[in-house]
């Protein structure tokens, strides 16, 4: 199976979307798909700052899924800041189709996203997996990640919109 992986580019969002909901269905989470194309594409692409960067695996030498799909992975990350340590890359997610794994492409988006944080000077690389997930946990361990969770006792904690809006506007205090 031939790929390259690129750079995405805007018209790519609905192929995008429909890989990020692949990865919903997977995770048992789809209901908390909220977002559309069309704002994947005006976060990433609409404006000066993007919120996210965006990687793409697509299928050449006229080779399809069985759906007649190209684009059959992709890798989103941005970039944030340790206080402890300086510039850092998160990888919000690495999907690829159940149909085209273990071919290396999961591997080639993960290693392009490390030779990007390494040109740009960060420190460390950060994802999340979930608990249940064993293949993705041991194919990042694979490849020396270390998982703070055992190592360092850190938990993940999310302000979600109500509470959000809560603190915002000073109304948080319970």
């Amino acid at each position: 199976m031939d790929y390259i992986i690129r750079d995405a580019k805007p018209e790519d969002c609905v192929e995008i979307m429909r890989l990020i909901t692949e990865l919903a269905e997977y995770e048992k989470l789809p209901e908390q798909v909220q977002l559309d194309a069309e704002g994947l594409r005006e976060d990433g692409f609409g404006t000066t700052n993007p919120f996210y960067k965006c990687l793409v695996a697509e299928l050449t030498s006229g080779h399809k899924t069985k759906e007649g799909h190209t684009l059959v992975a992709y890798a989103m990350y941005y970039f944030t800041y340790s206080t402890w340590l300086g510039r850092s890359i998160y990888v919000e997610d690495i999907y690829v189709m159940p149909e085209c794994r273990a071919k290396g492409i999961g591997h080639g988006l993960l290693q392009k996203i490390a030779k990007i944080a390494v040109e740009q000077k960060c420190k460390y690389l950060q994802l999340v997996v979930l608990d249940w997930n064993k293949l993705a946990t041991e194919f990042y361990i694979r490849r020396g990640c270390t998982d703070l969770t055992t190592k360092e006792g850190w938990s993940l904690f999310r302000f979600e919109l109500d509470a959000l809006n809560k603190l915002a506007e000073g109304d948080d205090r319970n």
